[in-house]
Formats: structure tokens, C-alpha cells, sequence
């Protein structure tokens, strides 16, 4: 598996990320549930039109995404367009959203967030992989040396 596979391997195991916009008076981060991960690196978000992200990705469309468990992290820059497509919100449509739209998934006030990522970076510590740099670490301390990643636990991204 190459570093562009694992980035989104990765991606596709988390079911929250935290969505930072920039506003006039710096970042704004929130948490967002991700209503889809492609295979080809996108995000799908679902969000009221009225909200104040939107008027964060009127201003700009750059965007970050973090994502983290307790040994696994990614984070994501890229472009977020905001995509009103009825057909689209009906195929991602989740039962607990209506917590946030009442009206299911014709209610008129859900629009979608697609975001593009041009770059990411991830780390995984988790499985074998998080055993051996465990191993690998230790080792290096016992030396006085610095502990090295490779691949397999973390790399920059470009998408």
C-alpha cells in the first residue's frame, strides 16, 4: 500500500473530524460528522445553510480536517465548496441527523460540504506497525538516539 492509500485508509476509519475554517477574527474549529469518505480522498459533510461555517467558506475556501483516536491521526488542508444537491443529501442521509433537521432530508435548511484535499498527513501507531516503533523507540532511548518513523506509521501526503 503506497502513503496515498494508507492517508485514506486511514481517513475512512474515522466517523468524526474536527473542520477548521478561517473567519475575520482567525480559525474556527468544530467538530462535524463525516457523512462520506471517498476512495479518492473527499469529504462529505452535512451542515445547515445558515450556519456560520457557511459564511467562514464564503470568505475562504481553504480548509483543514483533523482526525484522531487514541493511536491513529490525520490531518487535511484542501478546498470546501458548499453542494446543494437534494439527491446527493437523500444518499447520505443518516436517521440521527434529524437531531439537527427535523424535517428529515427534504428539510430545505441542509445543504452538503464537499472538500477536496490537496495534502495530508497521517500517523498510526495502532496494530504491529504501533508495536515495532514501540520497540523501535525504546531502543533508540536505551541508545541515546533519536527515534525514526518510516511509511507504515507516518508520511506527508500530496493528493
Amino acid at each position: 500500500m503506497n502513503t496515498e492509500e494508507k492517508l485514506i485508509d486511514l481517513v475512512h476509519d474515522f466517523d468524526t473530524a474536527m473542520l477548521v475554517t478561517k473567519t475575520d477574527d482567525g480559525l474556527h474549529a468544530r467538530p462535524m460528522a463525516v457523512a462520506q469518505a471517498t476512495d479518492d480522498g473527499e469529504l462529505w459533510f452535512v451542515t445547515d445553510r445558515h450556519s456560520g461555517k457557511i459564511a467562514d467558506l464564503m470568505l475562504d475556501r481553504d480548509v483543514a480536517i483533523t482526525m484522531q483516536s487514541s493511536r491513529k491521526f490525520v490531518a487535511l488542508s484542501g478546498e470546501c465548496r458548499v453542494v446543494d444537491d437534494r439527491a446527493k443529501v437523500k444518499e447520505l442521509w443518516q436517521e440521527g441527523w434529524k437531531v439537527w433537521f427535523p424535517n428529515g432530508p427534504t428539510d430545505p435548511s441542509i445543504t452538503l460540504l464537499k472538500v477536496e484535499p490537496s495534502r495530508g498527513e497521517y500517523w498510526d501507531n495502532s496494530g504491529v506497525e504501533g508495536l515495532k516503533y514501540l520497540v523501535k523507540a525504546g531502543m533508540a532511548y536505551l541508545q541515546g538516539d533519536r527515534a525514526s518513523t518510516d511509511a507504515s506509521i507516518n508520511a506527508s501526503v500530496s493528493l
